[in-house]
């Protein structure tokens, strides 16, 4: 967390609403976390505040507002859009995605009201540890996940910004997916939004907003994160493997320390060509299981599967 995000934050005591907060707890591009207190029920919730700190700045009472006026339209729409997250995870009832409370406006910002779960983050627990996850944390974490990643795609989302940063793990390695502020509704023809971009984590077609995108988008993003929490660091970026592809498969590096068929479903979600992955969350978490056998390079006929599944980012 950045010294200027601290300094940036509202501080402790702040009655916002019915809630009160204790602390800052976390913070992205676009938000701020705090810790606080639901006075009337007394419990714990996190809530997450609208903040664009390339182009945004608190004044003295609270308020948000914009650092040029020049973006003001560019406010609004992060705004709008941070509002399109609330509904969705209103709508999104799994034990594996973040559960929201509430959704009110403040201080010219907008505030997301979620429960406050006690754990880790996978992100700073991939550093501690240098990788080397066990087989163990994986099948306990990665399957799950994938259940609920089956359930955003189900309504026809995608998440768009999986990471092991977005990935909170609960006592018992039990996870929580986190940070719905990239996503992106499939059938949406309307206004488009800028995607999301993180090195080692977003697919090659996120990176172009005339790309086509579907859950094996999101596929490529777990399986990214399956191979941090086996090196200890994300993988190349893709678009980097898309002009010269360096990167050696799991199942040759590591195949003393997991299972072959683990590995391999890895090397099939973090396939450069979106239509050589599994086209569903659920396919890669056969695979994982041991349930499906990994189709041989250029040899799964994705481009004649499930083409209804992607559309146009």
């Amino acid at each position: 967390m950045s010294a200027k995000s601290s300094r940036e934050a509202l501080p402790p005591g702040t009655q916002l609403d019915c809630y009160r907060l204790i602390k800052l707890i976390g913070s992205g591009g676009f938000s701020l976390i705090y810790l606080a207190e639901d006075e009337d029920s007394h419990d714990e919730v996190a809530i997450k505040e609208y903040f664009p700190k390339r182009f945004g700045h608190r004044l003295r009472r609270g308020r948000v507002t914009v650092n040029d006026a020049e973006k003001h339209k560019s406010f609004e729409r992060g705004r709008r859009l941070f509002y399109q997250e609330a509904d969705i995870l209103a709508r999104l009832d799994h034990p594996n995605i973040v559960r929201v409370r509430n959704c009110f406006l403040a201080n010219n910002s907008a505030y997301l009201v979620m429960d406050y779960e006690p754990g880790k983050n996978l992100g700073r627990y991939i550093k501690k540890r240098n990788g080397n996850l066990s087989t163990n944390f994986l099948m306990t974490v990665f399957p799950p996940l994938l259940d609920a990643l089956d359930a955003i795609h189900a309504t026809n989302n995608l998440h768009l910004d999986i990471k092991p940063s977005n990935i909170h793990l609960r006592p018992g390695g039990n996870p929580l997916l986190l940070d719905f502020g990239a996503v992106y509704h499939l059938d949406n023809v309307g206004e488009k939004k800028a995607q999301v971009i993180t090195p080692g984590f977003s697919p090659v077609e996120q990176y172009y907003t005339s790309a086509k995108v579907g859950p094996c988008s999101d596929v490529y993003a777990i399986g990214a994160s399956m191979r941090a929490c086996i090196e200890g660091k994300p993988p190349p970026s893709a678009v980097e493997r898309h002009a010269k592809d360096e990167l050696k498969p799991a199942a040759n590096l590591f195949s003393k320390r997991y299972p072959r068929h683990l590995l391999e479903a890895v090397d099939w979600a973090m396939r450069v060509d979106a239509n050589e992955r599994p086209q569903t969350a659920l396919e890669f978490r056969k695979a994982l299981l041991g349930q499906l056998p990994v189709p041989t390079l250029g040899g799964n006929g994705g481009k004649n599967r499930n083409e209804k599944a992607i559309s146009r980012g």
